[in-house]
């Protein structure tokens, strides 16, 4: 702590990459700019950047001490906002996660939203299938469907979710709409592939009945994309299982049809993951409230639509 300017202005190097720059920004000579940084590495006894007259260029080590101190500055920021909760305003950046396909067709525009009526959050979205990236990235919140294995991530339910398989008019008019599982067995498939396997088998109830069905790998399209995979079945390549919240507006739009209806198959809720810390920053929790009323309105539109 007692090099928190001279952290300040390391950051701001990286980010700005000159380190003049940076000095200007915090109102520092470039010679007291560049004697702060000398004093930083002597204390670490760590050179954090290459340097040369044009450029400004951050060692392994700098770019591994980059990523704590922008953690320890921002947790920082999240102290200084936590004291201000009360007030009407929240600030500083956000961190948000979700699968390709929700978050290209439904949480961007609601993250839209959201930075119009917060506008000095400044907003980044990754999106991914995978879980891996969820720590590593520093995620603030990431909405998925179902909760994931790591225990150090809280989950709060934002909505049901059912998974149906679908496919596109043409598509149906070629292959005919069937009316059983059993009657899959003729169609073309897209399946979502992960390191976890490519997932192909589905358990499908309608009241007591149960049935159980594969789809035949050699009669299917892979991705590990889930939005390329809803893009493949509105251009008719193959029948696939995703998500309602994912396919609503092709829904409503025609461009999908739902098949077998009246079959189920397990539902997986919509969930917020975050970190589990001792307190939540302000901005995570306008988000998480923000998201929460947003997926009840969205909710009761794709209820009406599939009954």
């Amino acid at each position: 702590m007692d090099n928190l300017g001279d952290i300040r202005l390391f950051v701001e190097a990286a980010s700005q990459g000159s380190l003049s720059a940076a000095g200007r920004k915090l109102g520092l000579s470039p010679a007291a700019a560049s004697a702060r940084l000398v004093k930083l590495e002597g204390v670490l006894h760590t050179q954090l950047f290459e340097r040369s007259t044009r450029t400004l260029r951050l060692t392994d080590e700098g770019r591994m001490y980059l990523a704590h101190c922008q953690h320890a500055l921002q947790t920082l920021e999240d102290a200084r906002a936590a004291l201000q909760a009360g007030r009407a305003s929240v600030s500083g950046a956000l961190r948000v996660s979700a699968t390709s396909d929700f978050g290209r067709a439904v949480l961007r525009h609601w993250l839209d939203e959201f930075n119009e009526l917060h506008p000095q959050v400044t907003l980044t979205l990754v999106l991914s299938d995978s879980l891996s990236h969820l720590l590593q990235d520093d995620i603030d919140l990431a909405i998925r469907f179902g909760v994931p294995a790591d225990s150090s991530m809280v989950a709060r339910r934002m909505a049901d979710n059912r998974r149906a398989l679908c496919a596109s008019p043409d598509y149906i008019a070629a292959h005919g709409l069937p009316s059983h599982p059993d009657e899959l067995r003729e169609h073309h498939f897209i399946l979502l592939a992960s390191m976890a396997g490519v997932a192909n088998s589905w358990r499908f109830t309608r009241g007591e009945e149960t049935a159980l069905f594969s789809a035949p790998i050699e009669r299917s399209r892979q991705t590990n994309d889930g939005s390329l995979a809803r893009e493949w079945a509105i251009e008719g390549r193959g029948v696939v299982m995703k998500s309602i919240w994912d396919i609503g507006a092709d829904l409503q739009a025609g461009r999908l049809k739902l098949l077998l209806p009246e079959w189920r198959s397990p539902d997986v809720p919509v969930n917020a993951l975050f970190q589990r810390t001792p307190y939540m920053a302000p901005r995570v929790r306008t988000l998480l409230d923000f998201l929460a009323q947003r997926f009840a309105e969205a909710s009761e539109g794709l209820a009406a639509f599939l009954r």
